[in-house]
């Protein structure tokens, strides 16, 4: 089977862990650099890494990639690559860019010559001076860095965070690429149980029992290069069967969300139900202050409400002076809240085990992470006592 190169571009801190995810899947030759992780598969990699990459923003195939300097080396360069062998004639194939330290700063003018270069590369396959574009599209993408252009084709369509479920958002949403980044930063296990006490519209606690039951996040959703007639439909058909081979419908998780706000709960439930997940979590209106647990062993994964406002520095006192209560009864658990709040371990009375630097959208935060000690190897199951019971 033709190999091909593949980028999966990730958000700035979570390289690692895409990188991770990509070894998972059973590809190695791995190269991991800001912003991307980049390795070569056979072509059955580009769905099963669709449907499978959990914290990846896109999957991007690599097409050539060289030292430009000039406009004109940039445009022979472009047309000297096998563009033919993946657009077809009725392809549709816009051109995006960027451009960072480089002499061809003009992403515009970039843009417009690789265009350019790919039709002059297409007339030369198909024999004609014009293309209509209304068929499959394979938006195209030249990446300048350091005077290296990188050539790729976008494989996704929409970014791997639209996993589908997602049809309602309540306010300052959690990406879900993020989210499952969380939990997959905490080493969380599926027999132990998860807490998220500001679930907000619920995408830690629906990602979390994705990840728990191995359900792949783009089961049901569509992709780009599905329409592509060069990728056989069999490949798509076997990695989506894959998908639900793999998948333990039947695994049974405790994760527990809890928010002030009831309006934004009916959100997040709605969006467990179009997850499929809905029996594995349990949201309920309820504080900080208000819940307790008699598991001896659990996680904690918060995205709390960051203060940027000076406004909101009293409210969030008392939210973290709630957490610290809590952390404090919970000694034996383990706790990993996302804050851009510098003061956080000061608030806690506590020096993280680790902080990672991470970025939710444009905000630079940090993922501060408190080990729990290791529960032994056995345990007996203790019934829940404040918690509340799934409905």
């Amino acid at each position: 089977m033709q190999k091909v190169e593949l980028i999966a571009t990730a958000t700035f801190g979570l390289e690692a862990v895409v990188a991770e995810e990509v070894k998972q899947l059973g590809y190695q030759d791995v190269q991991v650099e800001n912003g991307k992780v980049t390795f070569t598969a056979d072509m059955s990699a580009i769905p099963r890494t669709n449907l499978w990459l959990r914290t990846a923003d896109r999957v991007r195939l690599k097409i050539g990639e060289f030292q430009a300097t000039t406009f004109d080396e940039l445009f022979e360069q472009t047309k000297a690559l096998p563009w033919a062998e993946w657009i077809p004639e009725d392809g549709a194939f816009p051109v995006e860019g960027k451009s960072v330290k480089s002499t061809l700063f003009s992403v515009s003018d970039c843009q417009a010559i690789v265009k350019k270069a790919i039709v002059e590369n297409l007339k030369q396959t198909y024999r004609r001076d014009w293309f209509e574009e209304t068929g499959p599209l394979y938006k195209i993408e030249v990446s300048l860095l350091k005077d290296i252009a990188t050539l790729t084709i976008d494989t996704s369509g929409p970014g791997l965070h639209k996993r589908g479920y997602r049809q309602l958002i309540g306010p300052a949403p959690l990406k879900e690429t993020l989210a499952a980044a969380l939990i997959l930063l905490s080493r969380w296990k599926p027999d132990r149980v998860l807490y998220d006490p500001f679930c907000g519209s619920g995408t830690i606690p629906i990602e979390a029992a994705l990840i728990g039951q191995n359900i792949a996040p783009g089961m049901n959703r569509e992709f780009a290069s599905e329409q592509w007639p060069v990728i056989p439909k069999a490949l798509w058909r076997d990695a989506r069967a894959e998908t639900h081979d793999l998948a333990a419908y039947d695994r049974k998780l405790e994760i527990i969300g809890t928010d002030i706000d009831e309006a934004v709960l009916k959100v997040a439930r709605h969006n467990a139900v179009e997850a499929a997940v809905e029996e594995q979590i349990h949201f309920q209106r309820m504080g900080v202050n208000e819940w307790s647990t008699r598991r001896k062993y659990g996680y904690l994964i918060a995205n709390p409400p960051y203060g940027e406002r000076l406004s909101e520095r009293p409210e969030l006192s008392g939210l973290y002076r709630d957490l610290r209560t809590l952390m404090q009864q919970l000694d034996t658990w383990s706790f990993y809240v996302l804050t851009s709040d510098e003061r956080f371990e000061k608030e806690m009375g506590r020096t993280a085990s680790k902080k990672r630097k991470l970025y939710n959208g444009n905000i630079k935060v940090d993922y501060f992470q408190f080990f729990g000690p290791r529960p032994p190897r056995t345990q007996p199951v203790i019934r829940a006592g404040k918690e509340a019971e799934p409905q």
